[in-house]
């Protein structure tokens, strides 16, 4: 495997790239949310249509992950990572330019297929640029940009729909992503791993089908029913696809989805809690923006600016986060994380159309640091149990779970919303075409509200939405209070280190230093030279 030799005295530099990378690729998963209400009024989305335009980047961004980061390993991770900026370029440029919803989700898919390399290979080039005493730390800034980038994207969404066409959300990219290339091309190492598996082509179809498949059930279900023949057929064939995948790579001597990194325990753990807080949060910032913009009446840049105080919490646990690992162990911060994030949750599904904003602050706030300590120890921890021969393919399968999670809770949650607000919302009186118009979404209420000039539709629509923001509140406390029970229960716990133990220099070993699963830092060479 190519290797730099010693500390590569850009490695800083490089990680700024990477920083700035991971930055587009986490606004990107959110800035298209607090356009969804604009791009509704101008061209006609339904609710089914603007989950979409939110899943069509997941969806592809989560079905190549692998591949992708296969790809990074045997030809260049360098030349794969530029690649993928590339693609993400050309998909931004034609979402700018297009004018048709079915265009704009053909666009995210394209930016999800750049999305692909990008992410995975980000992660992977970092040990070959850090030594190990400074490989946590870098991983950790990386792994907080991209959290960071999701409260960013309604803030400049907003900010750029207040003072040009919608469009504009899809161009801001193109300057981002150009740094990104350049810095790329003049400071990254080329790595790779000529040795790794091949892609997959089956595998990687099974993949893309059996995700897209599952993901149309989900989002066509409100709509037609969860009885319907074709719900039930995608999501039947998805699941089976899904199946089907699994088994093939069980059986292939080189997997393109390696189960050895599943079969062990922490990292299966650590992926499975990051995949939990991405489900929650994708639906999160999924229902929020409709409800600031539709319900509270706040334009485009004041929603983004009132989801100011979602990241103000997790700048503070991303700061805060490092020392609380050190001094009470992973487990014991994320399990908490995540009863603070099911503390939240559960707080705003108190929320009532008269509640204003000051209360949604205090939850998003408590949301903001429930999401940085349990999100950022997780990652960490389950990146810390990839030798460097696996970067490419642990971090995309790692990174794959967590997309599918962002992806999965962006249709459920998104269907849930919608299945409720259909139920709750009184269309009695109407003319059947605006019935079912005002039936697609909140946004969609407010207009044919508006157009016939009735204020008690208004005040339905604005009911029936916050109870079905609840709604979705309620469950995701649920989950994340299930989920912090069972990392409390199974994550590895704390091992201190031996009475009189010292470390390589010599020095005593703190008892507040000791990592939390000395078998974790690098059990899967020890099971690779075993099968050797």
């Amino acid at each position: 495997m190519t290797q730099v030799s010693g500390p590569d005295p850009r490695r800083w530099w490089a990680l700024a790239a990477m920083v700035a990378s991971m930055l587009v690729l986490g606004f990107d998963m959110t800035i298209l949310n607090v356009a969804l209400p604009t791009m509704a009024q101008q061209l006609g989305a339904t609710t089914g249509q603007q989950q979409w335009m939110a899943d069509a980047y997941v969806v592809v961004f989560a079905a190549l992950m692998l591949p992708a980061g296969l790809l990074g390993d045997r030809f260049g991770r360098r030349r794969m990572l530029i690649t993928g900026l590339a693609v993400f370029l050309a998909g931004s440029l034609i979402g700018a330019l297009t004018t048709s919803v079915g265009a704009v989700i053909a666009a995210r898919a394209v930016m999800g297929i750049g999305a692909a390399f990008v992410m995975p290979l980000a992660l992977a080039v970092l040990p070959s640029l850090f030594p190990a005493e400074e490989r946590t730390r870098a991983v950790s800034i990386v792994t907080a940009s991209s959290a960071l980038g999701l409260p960013l994207g309604p803030i400049i969404g907003g900010f750029l729909l207040n003072h040009f066409w919608w469009g504009s959300v899809f161009l801001i990219n193109v300057p981002m992503v150009a740094i990104g290339i350049t810095a790329c091309a003049f400071l990254l190492p080329e790595t790779s791993d000529p040795a790794s598996p091949r892609v997959d082509a089956l595998s990687t179809a099974l993949t893309a089908a059996g995700l897209g498949s599952l993901i149309y059930g989900i989002i066509e279900a409100p709509t037609r029913g969860w009885g319907d023949a074709v719900v039930v057929a995608t999501l039947v064939g998805g699941a089976a696809l899904i199946a089907a995948l699994v088994a093939r790579e069980r059986r292939v001597p080189r997997p393109m989805l390696d189960m050895k990194l599943l079969a062990h325990r922490p990292f299966l753990l650590n992926t499975l809690a990051a995949t939990l807080v991405m489900f929650i949060l994708a639906g999160l910032m999924f229902v929020l923006p409709q409800y600031l913009q539709a319900v509270l009446g706040n334009d485009a840049f004041g929603t983004g600016l009132r989801m100011l105080p979602l990241m103000g919490g997790l700048v503070i646990a991303a700061k805060a986060g490092e020392p609380v690992v050190r001094r009470f162990g992973a487990r014991s911060t994320i399990s908490a994380g995540l009863v603070v994030l099911a503390f939240s949750a559960f707080l705003g599904s108190r929320t009532t159309v008269e509640s204003g904003y000051g209360f949604t602050a205090l939850w998003l706030t408590v949301t903001g640091l429930g999401f940085g300590f349990a999100m950022v120890p997780a990652m960490t921890a389950a990146l810390a149990t990839l030798p460097p021969d696996r970067a490419g393919s642990g971090s995309g399968l790692l990174m794959t779970v967590r997309q599918v999670g962002s992806a999965v809770g962006i249709a459920l949650l998104g269907s849930l919303l919608a299945g409720v607000f259909t139920d709750r919302l009184d269309t009695a009186g109407l003319p059947g075409p605006a019935a079912d118009r005002a039936g697609d979404s909140v946004v969609a209420a407010h207009l044919v509200a508006a157009r016939l000039g009735d204020s008690r539709l208004a005040a339905s629509a604005d009911s029936a939405y916050v109870h079905g923001m609840t709604t979705v509140l309620l469950v995701c406390g649920a989950a994340a209070l299930v989920t912090a029970l069972l990392a409390a229960a199974l994550l590895p716990g704390r091992q201190g280190p031996e009475p009189g133990a010292r470390d390589a220099a010599g020095a005593p070993v703190d008892a507040a230093d000791a990592v939390d699963d000395v078998d974790a830092v690098n059990p899967i060479d020890t099971v690779d030279a075993t099968d050797a």
